[in-house]
């Protein structure tokens, strides 16, 4: 609280603040406690301590006044990308009750509706990033709120952005967070579609826990060329560890931030293991993960230590649909995640799915590509609907009999039937064999 509160100081006053957490599926990334303690920082909110209750002596309070009068005018746009809104009750819990209480300052990001092309990344990026397979520029583009927070022609900053979240190994991008949390967190169809095709394209393994990579590259080059010089925009970043404690905390502009938050994570969030996982139970926590586009965490995160003719058993209470959407849904239930190979051949012959290519990458990410089984043990999706798209299906209180999590330790555990995997929240970190780093 007290560097937050020294680095919003240093910046001075402003008119408005546009903050820009993630939302409810990375709960554990803390952003919603930083957000909460920038809306206090601003008066924007009464302090909150631990038990709840408010906690401003009036000394304290006008000292803010004398600084910062009534406080800048915040509006909060969680960084949904493709993700359903947050329901009040998610608010309620991530960002506190408070919080609750200014939910006309928060914004819902509509990724089909409420975007702007704000430049593109040179098509021969894109082709290098795709080995040929595509040829075309890449948009670059963001809610159009947080690019009316641009410069004035002179004067002093009036508007500031505060981009928070959690760096971590992402299947996607690499490494999670920084630009990615704009051009994908806030972007629109266009963006979101081609960056996941190139990131599916590229490879998976290829990728996971990488802070270098093709499509970084044209993340970057769009941050250099057409956000840096238009916006007074900084990163909060955070590395969170297994435990749930906050590892590093990183404020800053640029690469350099991102870059020690990355070192960091791989040395927090990086597994590597001496040998193959045969079978894994993974825990998908039911508060957070309601369709597979999200709980699908879990094949991305351990494919590369799992054994080839391993089992990955997912267990998902929560899961209830495919997609985030009704359209992404369908796309799901009626291609399902069959391996590379047939989701392109797939792509090639519907345009429906060229027109989504954001949901083709899902398909190929959600694929085990043959070398193990994915068995799916979910709160309300039926054996029919979970065989129908090409995993296995497992009765959810069948398997919460066999394995109870609550006596289960992260890591290697025995039963009757030998050794197994246990994996409490796979989207907090990356799993691997030790064989298979270079």
């Amino acid at each position: 609280r007290s560097c937050l509160a020294r680095f919003l100081d240093a910046l001075g006053k402003r008119d408005d603040v546009l903050i820009l957490p993630p939302d409810y599926t990375r709960f554990h990334s803390q952003a919603g406690k930083i957000t909460r303690m920038i809306c206090e920082h601003y008066n924007f909110i009464p302090v909150e301590t631990e038990d709840g209750h408010s906690n401003q002596e009036e000394k304290a309070v006008e000292e803010k006044r004398d600084i910062y009068g009534t406080g800048p005018n915040i509006e909060i746009l969680p960084a949904l990308g493709t993700h359903a809104p947050m329901t009040e009750e998610e608010i309620r819990k991530m960002f506190g009750e408070e919080l609750v209480k200014k939910t006309g300052s928060f914004i819902a990001h509509d990724w089909r509706n409420d975007v702007v092309t704000i430049g593109e990344a040179p098509a021969e990026m894109v082709k290098k990033a795709t080995h040929g397979v595509v040829d075309r520029p890449w948009p670059a583009q963001l809610n159009k709120k947080v690019w009316e927070k641009r410069h004035q022609r002179q004067g002093r900053p009036r508007s500031l952005v505060l981009s928070i979240g959690q760096v971590v190994p992402h299947e996607v991008m690499g490494m999670a967070n920084f630009n990615k949390n704009l051009f994908v967190g806030t972007g629109g169809v266009k963006a979101i579609n081609l960056s996941h095709f190139i990131g599916a394209v590229h490879g998976m393994e290829n990728m996971m826990g990488r802070k270098d990579n093709p499509l970084r590259d044209i993340l970057n080059y769009a941050s250099e060329n057409f956000l840096e010089k238009q916006l007074d925009l900084w990163y909060i970043l955070t590395v969170i560890a297994p435990d749930l404690s906050i590892r590093g905390f990183y404020i800053g502009r640029d690469i350099q931030c991102y870059n020690a938050a990355c070192d960091l994570s791989l040395k927090v969030n990086f597994t590597a293991l001496d040998r193959p996982i045969q079978r894994c139970i993974a825990y998908m926590d039911p508060e957070e993960f309601h369709s597979t586009w999200v709980a699908n965490k879990s094949i991305y995160r351990t494919r590369m230590a799992m054994a080839d003719g391993g089992k990955l058993i997912i267990i998902a209470p929560g899961v209830k649909q495919f997609g985030e959407d009704e359209k992404v849904g369908d796309m799901v239930k009626k291609y399902g995640y069959h391996g590379t190979k047939q989701t392109m051949k797939a792509l090639d012959d519907n345009p429906e799915l060229q027109d989504s290519l954001s949901a083709v990458a899902h398909l190929i990410h959600g694929s085990s590509e043959g070398r193990f089984d994915v068995v799916y043990a979910p709160g309300y999706l039926s054996r029919e609907e979970i065989e129908s798209v090409g995993f296995q299906y497992a009765d959810l209180t069948d398997v919460c009999q066999r394995y109870n999590v609550n006596d289960l330790k992260d890591g290697w555990n025995t039963d009757e039937e030998g050794e197994f995997f246990y994996i409490s929240n796979p989207a907090l970190g990356l799993w691997t064999l030790e064989s298979r780093i270079q």
